[in-house]
């Protein structure tokens, strides 16, 4: 007769033989025209990510979101990307944009964030760039700041505030942090695979590695559909 024990691994190990195996969810940021929404959707995209800061060449205004949000079907998030945004933007663009999630992605402090996200009644994300003097305990004094964030996006430390296709040591990410993180910074349907098994993000998010080499906030649909190719065929490995 097998003792309780025995029972309890053979149990244990018949959930992990049929557990579903991890699925990264995937976010195309920087999108600025109904056809790439449309086809983030149908590439099965779980977030897309709009830009509200002006001076990005992928922002759009307010009227342009509106109607690039219009036909977004339920449980595909929007998130709506801010840089040291007034509490009055912030509230201008949630009164007419169904975002569903801000990303604070400028200097925010802990308590700006949360008075931010207050104004807009939104859960939020909390950018974190990664410099090449930046170290793993660096990396979770801030997660223990941002303890309020509903997640921690790693992006690539450049001049101005994302979007500069740079990538950043993943090895810096400390194991602790990987379930919390959206993993972002210089990614592609080429390193992609590389990345989700090193860090094993919670997300992906990607922008300037699925537009046209050289028109910065124009997207290519063919790198759009490569790259979620390439995260799926990741997870399933």
């Amino acid at each position: 007769m097998k003792s309780t024990d025995n029972l309890a691994a053979e149990a244990n190990a018949r959930a992990q033989q049929h557990a579903a195996p991890h699925r990264t969810r995937i976010k195309l940021c920087g999108l600025s025209k109904p056809e790439d929404v449309s086809l983030a959707i149908d590439l099965g995209a779980d977030a897309i990510g709009l830009v509200f800061y002006p001076p990005s060449p992928r922002s759009v205004s307010v009227a342009q979101a509106v109607e690039l949000v219009h036909d977004v079907p339920p449980f595909v998030s929007v998130v709506g990307l801010f840089v040291n945004a007034t509490p009055d933007w912030i509230r201008e663009v949630v009164c007419n944009v169904g975002l569903t999630l801000l990303q604070f992605h400028g200097d925010e402090t802990a308590e700006q964030c949360e008075s931010l996200a207050g104004v807009a009644g939104l859960p939020w994300l909390r950018a974190l760039r990664v410099a090449a003097d930046t170290q793993p305990a660096d990396l979770v004094k801030s997660a223990l700041n941002y303890s309020a964030a509903s997640g921690l996006l790693f992006d690539t430390h450049v001049e101005g505030y994302g979007g500069g296709g740079k990538v950043f040591d993943w090895s810096l990410i400390p194991a602790e942090l990987a379930r919390r993180a959206v993993l972002s910074g210089g990614l592609n349907a080429q390193n992609v695979s590389d990345a989700i098994h090193r860090v094993r993000p919670y997300a992906v998010d990607v922008s300037s590695g699925i537009e046209v080499p050289g028109a910065r906030g124009v997207k290519d649909h063919a790198r759009m559909a490569a790259f979620v190719r390439a995260v799926r065929a990741a997870d399933a490995e």
